[in-house]
């Protein structure tokens, strides 16, 4: 695996030597720049970026590009479909059917050549035509060497490989994740059928082969569809897993398992996602579209005090609490559900989030999830988008309602493509606003009277959560006073006092709008 000091969160050294040149870019498609030096891509980005932010965030807010200082064979997944070639001379006639092409004799020595060549690669730029390659720039190279020992081990055991066009064929992918860290190997073979009577003794060859390999996973697949993974599967060798740390965190990752495929600019994408957090020990934290809870554990680990992750993929949340319980972490829990519902009624219960941690899919987030965020109205928002286009989609959406884009940050995931992923810190603009067009008292939210009721105690309970700052019962009763709340707020014993800080002044008459005991008489600036 190439290293890289990116891992401290500085931006690449940007050389201007000339990248290698890839003897199928231009049939492949898949790296759109890799002949192009690789300061000048990331020159291009920071361009790129600039454009497209220009509406929602100051110059000042951009941040340059973090770079990689290897930039090749970066990619710790690497997937490859199988398809028939052109035909072989003398090879046997015998068809092949569905469900009976790895049928061979129980080593697979009976087996009759195939038909066709075997190949394997990817596909050509929007199609399903494959491009042959035995090497690539951006593929970690143990994992591509695993690809090509499948395809010519497959003739040896009578596997046939897949054909789209009529649905015939047996091993449709392999799909092949190496540990950046720990270097355990997890080999996921997706096959059109369950039967695999010579599984055993083509996985013993392949692991002779390529020793690295931890695991071997069958996933059965028998739909006529685009999507590679079914949804049935079973262990051919090995654990069915692989373990890897992230950011000293170490993750159980399976073929279903969604983790990032560059670890070295993902550790640096999370370090820079906590620091902008801002992180003491003191915070709430709610970390949407949790998936396997990587950047909530992180959170976890780095400062915050808890912190709440929401998923709608069950299997998702089964294993963050499972990489929850993995690595220690007691902070961190995890539900299953819709984050923008669990965001309404954290907000109806008056409990207080001090950041948002998010990051949703190539789409962006729903107007309904961001509406929601707004009603919880957190300190801070920490956004991590692998599209910035639909992510100034929805911070136009939140400037809109009283939060300010202070930071936004790139980071180069998929060097010698277009792909930049971006992190942007949003903090309110005021603390004293607040941005629900209805005034809902405890009573209509059907709270319970004591935990609504706005005593001294829970007002400055309130202010502490929310926005870090220590009150007096005297600092309240001078805001009850000059709200018209309370008539007498002299506490002193006749002494002068002095007047309410303006910061604790703003934060107290929000926690006064907190409790329904003054309206939000404010426009939106």
């Amino acid at each position: 695996m190439p290293s890289s000091s990116s891992g401290s969160a500085q931006p690449a050294q940007r050389s201007t030597q000339k990248a290698p040149v890839c003897p199928v870019e231009r049939e492949c498609g898949a790296c759109q720049h890799v002949g192009v030096p690789y300061a000048q891509q990331l020159a291009s980005k920071d361009t790129r970026v600039a454009e497209l932010f220009a509406d929602v965030a100051d110059a000042s807010a951009l941040r340059p590009i973090l770079g990689m200082d290897e930039p090749y064979c970066y990619r710790n997944k690497v997937v490859s479909p199988y398809a028939p070639g052109r035909k072989l001379q003398g090879s046997a006639n015998a068809r092949a059917g569905k469900g009976r092409d790895a049928r061979g004799g129980r080593d697979g020595k009976r087996a009759q050549k195939p038909r066709r060549e075997i190949l394997c690669g990817m596909y050509a730029a929007g199609s399903h035509r494959i491009v042959p390659t035995d090497g690539c720039l951006i593929e970690n190279e143990e994992a591509k060497r695993i690809i090509r020992t499948v395809r010519d081990l497959m003739p040896r055991f009578g596997i046939e490989p897949y054909r789209e066009d009529s649905g015939t064929g047996f091993l449709r992918h392999a799909v092949v994740r190496v540990g950046h860290t720990s270097g355990e190997i997890l080999v996921t073979l997706v096959t059109n059928g369950r039967a695999f009577p010579a599984s055993r003794a083509f996985c013993r060859e392949l692991v002779r082969r390529c020793p690295r390999i931890t695991s071997v996973v069958q996933n059965v697949n028998e739909r006529q569809t685009n999507v590679i993974l079914g949804e049935r599967e079973q262990t051919l060798y090995g654990p069915g897993f692989i373990l890897d740390k992230l950011c000293g965190l170490s993750f159980r990752i399976s073929s279903q398992s969604f983790y990032q495929v560059n670890a070295v600019q993902t550790e640096v994408l999370y370090e820079r996602a906590i620091d902008l957090a801002g992180f003491t020990g003191s915070e709430t934290a709610i970390d949407a579209y949790c998936g396997t809870g990587t950047i909530g554990l992180v959170a976890a680990k780095r400062g915050a005090r808890q912190v709440i992750g929401v998923d709608t993929v069950a299997s998702a949340v089964r294993d963050a609490r499972e990489n929850a319980k993995h690595n220690g972490v007691e902070n961190a829990r995890f539900a299953v559900g819709d984050a923008g519902a669990f965001m309404r009624e954290r907000a109806a219960a008056g409990d207080a989030v001090d950041v948002l941690l998010m990051d949703p899919p190539r789409a962006g987030s729903s107007e309904e999830f961001l509406a929601a965020a707004v009603t919880l109205a957190p300190r801070r928002i920490v956004y991590i988008s692998c599209n910035p286009t639909t992510q100034v989609r929805d911070l136009a959406f939140l400037r809109q309602r009283g939060y300010a884009v202070r930071t936004v940050q790139p980071v180069d995931m998929f060097p010698h493509t277009d792909h930049i992923e971006t992190v942007a810190l949003l903090s309110r603009k005021s603390a004293t606003k607040t941005f629900i067009p209805v005034t809902v008292s405890p009573k209509d939210m059907g709270l319970d009277e004591a935990k609504a009721q706005p005593t001294y105690e829970n007002i400055r309970k309130y202010v502490k959560e929310t926005h870090g700052l220590t009150v007096s019962t005297l600092n309240i009763a001078q805001m009850k006073a000059e709200c018209g709340l309370e008539m007498e707020c002299d506490r002193s014993g006749g002494k002068q006092q002095p007047k309410c800080p303006p910061e604790k002044r703003e934060a107290i008459l929000d926690a006064f709008r907190h409790f329904g005991m003054i309206e939000d008489d404010s426009s939106e600036g």
